[in-house]
This record gives C-alpha cells, structure tokens and sequence, in this order.
C-alpha cells in the first residue's frame, strides 16, 4: 500500500536558495553561520560579473534531529554565487596565502543610499576583522550544496557566546 511523503523524506536533498530581499538573506545568512573556506575558494569570475565562495557549511537545519538520534553533526560542501557583481574588496585575505582559513560570521546588504537604486553591497563578515564586499546592481544571490552530507570533522556544533 503506497505511503504519503512526509517532511522528513526530503532530509537528505541538497539546499537550493536564492537570496533577492533582506528577508531571503536572513535565512541565508543564517544557513552560512559558521561555514568555512579557504582564500583558495574565493573567485570573481569579472568577464561574467559573478562572485563564488565554495564553502563548508554545517548544517544548521539538521543540527536539532541530529542530537535527538545521537548521530554525528553534518556538513556539506556548497557554493555561495552572486550575480550582476560590479566590483570585489576584501579585508583580512590574504590572496597570497591560499590555505588561509575564512569563517562566516554573518552576510549583509548594504542597499545604496537612494532608494530608487537598487544597487548595493553584499557584505560577508568573517571571523577576526575580516570581510568580503561584494557590490553588485542588485542582490540576486544563490546558495547550493554540492554534495552529500558528511560527519562534521570536530563532531560537535558550532557554540557561540550569548
């Protein structure tokens, strides 16, 4: 006898956002708390005026039934893109040192001062003083993980101080 599908079925599908309003890089923003890169993973591909950051993000959404089954933390390997990019400034990367290690903190949009320009700056905050301005005609951005979910190396969740 056949079975309705039910929420969980889709546990193990890759996440596929866009981000095109405050409100959408919230959720976004959220998702990529704690993701790490490396300088090597950084590009901006300026012939087709896009910016990509391949990262591994832990996996928030899943953080909770996780620890209800005792099973290990995940992560998974994803892509941040955004399209439309005018220009890319970095402060705290190093492009000499590949193996730099760059940790999220938060992503923000600075919309430009006239509200009638939809222009701004898709600001990637990352831990230590370090940030990635990314200005762009408009936020029109996408996040897709690119593999299967594995054990989070440390085997615990990110922890932050209140």
């Amino acid at each position: 006898m056949p079975q309705d599908a039910s929420f969980h079925d889709a546990d193990e599908k890759p996440l596929r956002l866009m981000a095109q309003t405050a409100g959408d890089l919230e959720v976004v923003s959220t998702l990529l708390q704690d993701a790490v890169a490396t300088a090597a993973d950084v590009a901006w591909l300026r012939r087709r005026r896009r910016f990509a950051l391949f990262l591994g993000r832990f996996r928030w959404e899943d953080k909770d039934r996780a620890a209800a089954a005792g099973r290990p933390f995940e992560r998974v390997r994803a892509v941040l893109m955004a399209e439309h990019v005018l220009s890319v400034r970095a402060q705290g990367v190093d492009p000499k040192d590949p193996d730099q290690i760059l940790s999220i903190l938060s992503i923000a949009w600075d919309e430009a001062a006239d509200p009638e320009d939809p222009s701004g700056a898709l600001r990637i905050i990352l831990a230590g003083d370090g940030e990635i301005a990314v200005q762009a005609e408009y936020l029109d951005l996408r996040l897709e993980d690119v593999t299967r979910p594995y054990a989070a190396p440390s085997g615990r969740a990110p922890e932050h101080e209140a």
